[in-house]
């Protein structure tokens, strides 16, 4: 597990995320490093913890390092970013725009990219979520970025044909 601190343990953390951004197209990974920096302007307490999965690059939010605690997260998939709620099934979306089936999770695919979490109706969402943890956020230490597991075996970062 690699942590941000600060000075060089920030900078190989940062190098090392960006080499994960990378497999992505170059659309994509602009996409995935504004909707990130967004994310951590609304949530610049707590933990960012990252993981390069089989399926896709997550980084999910949460007042501590437990991964069960983070009320969001966001999946970089090849040709979206997806915002992901942890307790989205008890979440008030009047407008229905999570999606999912199972007992927990729900999910909004950002197609506008960035410019979506500046939507009032995701951000309403997004802030439901945050209100869940408020209380830990408001303890939490200034935004600390944690590299949790980097899958060996993944699928294709780049939509077919795009290599």
């Amino acid at each position: 597990m690699t942590r941000v601190q600060n000075g060089a343990m920030a900078k190989s953390t940062e190098t090392e995320i960006a080499k994960f951004v990378a497999k992505y197209t170059p659309e994509m990974a602009r996409e995935i490093k504004a909707t990130r920096a967004k994310m951590r302007a609304l949530v610049p307490r707590g933990y960012e913890m990252v993981y390069d999965n089989y399926n896709s690059l997550v980084f999910g939010f949460s007042p501590n390092e437990r991964p069960l605690d983070a009320p969001l997260s966001l999946a970089a998939m090849p040709r979206w970013v997806t915002l992901c709620f942890l307790w989205g099934v008890k979440l008030k979306d009047p407008k229905g725009l999570l999606r999912g089936e199972g007992n927990q999770v729900r999910h909004v695919r950002l197609m506008g990219g960035a410019k979506d979490l500046e939507d009032k109706d995701i951000r309403a969402l997004i802030d439901q979520a945050l209100a869940t943890r408020g209380e830990a956020f408001a303890a939490a230490p200034k935004l600390t970025t944690v590299i949790r597991s980097v899958s060996a075996k993944q699928r294709d970062r780049r939509p077919k044909g795009e290599g």
